[in-house]
């Protein structure tokens, strides 16, 4: 990655001379002056040359008192090239808090004071707390009084504890604004302002970013002196690693297309970006019902609820997560092979944040959005903002996806490690068996086991891509319910009951805290009808209604006698409106096992977590369109 020193931002600003490049490569973390201690540390994490954003930055923050701007993609490193230096200056033998870190959301304040936990690994007094909302404030209260040195807070709730007096950064050395131009986004300027005054006029800030907007300037003429600035690549550019596609399809194919780009991947291990709470969970919904393994993160979940879509994310039992802009700030993760933006984001500057999900610690990744016709023009804006070039991408044909998902399988099985001890006793059985069979039928059996699905599914699939000139076809049908070329119908995006499905009551809702997912798992499971055969599921605090086909309304009923959530019977009737139990239709269901319906791709069972759909539309759920049109568009709404 090349390294440049860019032009001074406020006046004042003092540019700092860069290092070669190959200099750079061979310089180890002893080299920029590190004690022992944290070098250890260091050490045991694995971690043995800087990078370049920590080559340029530690050395400067160890050796001069002075403000910083540090400009970097995500993924480069910054924590570390903050987090560091401000160890090492920090004096752990006094109980006072002496450095103060200010970043946007809960996840990355946790990340982030997770990551000085291990850089402190050796250093026995050192203790760091972490503020956020959501939390126990007396908790993180207690943490303070016991002697912490360091604190990591997001803006809100280091204002309150400071108004509480639960709080004191009247001895703060050193400040560091952590993704600030997201922080300003999120409206935190004045937060900002009321943090920086309460520190002492002698410390130093360092402002580290992705991108340098002029608000973010504006903080650094306020509130530094004299800053340094290092910056990694261009001045709001997008990352090298990461290729840039976009599909251009109809409104009404959105879901379908990004069925088919998640498909053609089986392997990936990705997110994606929606601009609402609502279509968050829309979209999520909709993969979760379609056997996909997915699960959705945004404001309107619980922190527990949060924390443990984030644990099973990191530890990548969960493959693929729909989230929110602001959710997804602190979400540092390596190894993510894709970022899909669902809609592309209000601000072209977010879409910087959302690729640097992906590309991070020098691997390789992809950065793909879906846009109507009337909205390429905006990937025309993001190229010029980013310096960087998009690819125009086809939309895979169900044929594409069944050769990729056919040799990804056998990839897949030649890969499998064989335990020779524990099927040995099997083999002689299985081998009789199959005595009938030749090698060549055995193959074909057993491929088209596990591949009919994709065969059956996407035989009749047809072309989701539309004519980037035609602008009018992105509002055509924008209300239609339409059903894929593949047979299936879109779920979760519909306002009414279609008149081919029954709807269903059922005597289970929030209060018991079934979800969407269990909804969906229990009536498959006990039916024997596959994922795709759900429809709309609405869940209200003591009952819930759910639509299946009406051609498997019997087997529904007959299929539910005897289920149960969780220990508790459930009871499942035909319901006549959607509003109230239907009066007296069909027989009343109890449930029985039967065997689940086929899934998609994937592999593992859906995972869902508790809590029902508690969404609804607000204002704040209309996106802003700042792509150079939004005076235009307020006007039309007004």
């Amino acid at each position: 990655m090349q390294i440049n020193t860019l032009v001074r931002i406020p006046k004042k600003c003092l540019t700092f001379a860069p290092y070669f490049n190959d200099i750079i490569h061979r310089m180890t973390f002893k080299e920029l002056g590190l004690r022992d201690e944290i070098l250890s540390a260091l050490t045991d994490l694995g971690f043995e040359n800087p990078t370049p954003i920590q080559t340029q930055a530690i050395p400067q923050l160890l050796t001069t008192k002075s403000d910083l701007v540090g400009l970097a993609q995500t993924g480069t490193g910054k924590t570390a090239a903050f987090g560091l230096p401000m160890i090492q200056q920090t004096d752990f033998s006094k109980s006072v808090v002496q450095a103060l870190v200010v970043a946007p959301t809960r996840e990355l304040c946790v990340q982030i004071s997770e990551d000085f936990k291990r850089y402190t690994k050796y250093i026995k007094t050192a203790q760091i707390a972490t503020i956020y909302g959501g939390a126990s404030m007396e908790k993180q209260a207690r943490e303070i009084k016991s002697g912490a040195q360091i604190v990591v807070a997001t803006p809100g709730r280091l204002i309150d504890m400071l108004e509480r007096r639960l709080l004191k950064i009247n001895e703060v050395a050193i400040v560091v604004l952590d993704e600030a131009d997201e922080m300003l986004n999120m409206g935190f300027k004045e937060a900002i302002d009321q943090i920086l005054e309460s520190t002492p006029e002698t410390k130093n800030v360092w402002l580290f970013s992705a991108t340098m907007p002029k608000e973010v300037a504006k903080i650094a003429s306020n509130y530094m002196s004299n800053p340094l600035e290092i910056t990694v690549g261009n001045k709001n550019e997008g990352n090298a690693n990461i290729r840039h596609d976009y599909y251009v399809v109809r409104d009404r194919d959105r879901y379908h297309a990004l069925k088919r780009v998640l498909d053609y991947n089986p392997s990936i291990y990705g997110l994606i970006f929606c601009r609402t709470k609502r279509e968050t969970q829309e979209v999520a919904d909709g993969l979760m019902r379609d056997g996909y393994n997915a699960e959705p993160l945004h404001g309107d979940l619980t922190q527990m609820q949060r924390d443990k879509v984030m644990a099973k994310f990191r530890d990548k039992t969960l493959q693929i997560l729909v989230a929110t802009d602001v959710a997804a700030r602190g979400i540092d993760v390596d190894q993510i092979t894709h970022v899909i933006n669902y809609n592309l984001p209000e601000d072209i500057e977010n879409y910087t944040h959302r690729s640097g999900r992906t590309g991070r610690a020098g691997n390789h990744g992809v950065s793909c959005s879906f846009v109507s016709p009337k909205e390429v023009y905006k990937i025309k804006q993001v190229e010029k903002q980013l310096r960087t070039n998009f690819n125009h991408e086809s939309v895979p044909t169900g044929e594409d996806i069944c050769r990729v998902q056919l040799f990804a399988m056998i990839d897949n099985i030649k890969a499998t490690e064989v335990r020779e001890e524990q099927i040995a006793e099997y083999i002689p059985t299985i081998m009789g068996l199959f005595d009938e069979f030749s090698k060549e039928q055995l193959i074909k059996s057993f491929v088209s086991a596990e591949f009919n699905r994709f065969l059956e599914y996407y035989q009749r699939a047809g072309d989701l891509n539309a004519d980037p000139k035609d602008r009018d076809s992105g509002r055509r049908g924008e209300r239609e319910f339409t059903s894929d070329r593949g047979g299936r119908e879109s779920r979760g995006f519909s306002r009414e009951t279609q008149s081919d499905k029954q709807r269903f009551f059922l005597n289970m809702g929030e209060a018991v805290g079934i979800n969407k997912g269990a909804i969906v798992r229990i009536v498959c499971n006990n039916s024997g009808i596959p994922s795709s055969e759900v429809g709309r599921i609405d869940i209200f605090k003591e009952f819930s209604f759910f639509d299946v086909s009406k051609e498997l309304a019997d087997k529904v009923l007959d299929g539910m006698r005897n289920a149960d959530y969780n220990g508790k019977s459930m009871h499942v009737e035909l319901s006549n409106k959607a509003g109230a139990p239907g009066s007296g239709g069909g027989d009343r269901s109890k449930s029985r096992s039967g065997g689940s319906g086929p899934k998609r791709s994937f592999g593992g069972e859906k995972r869902s977590f508790g809590g029902g759909d508690k969404r609804t539309a607000t204002s704040k759920d209309r996106p802003r369109n700042t792509f150079g049109d939004g005076g235009r568009e307020r006007r039309k709404r007004k």
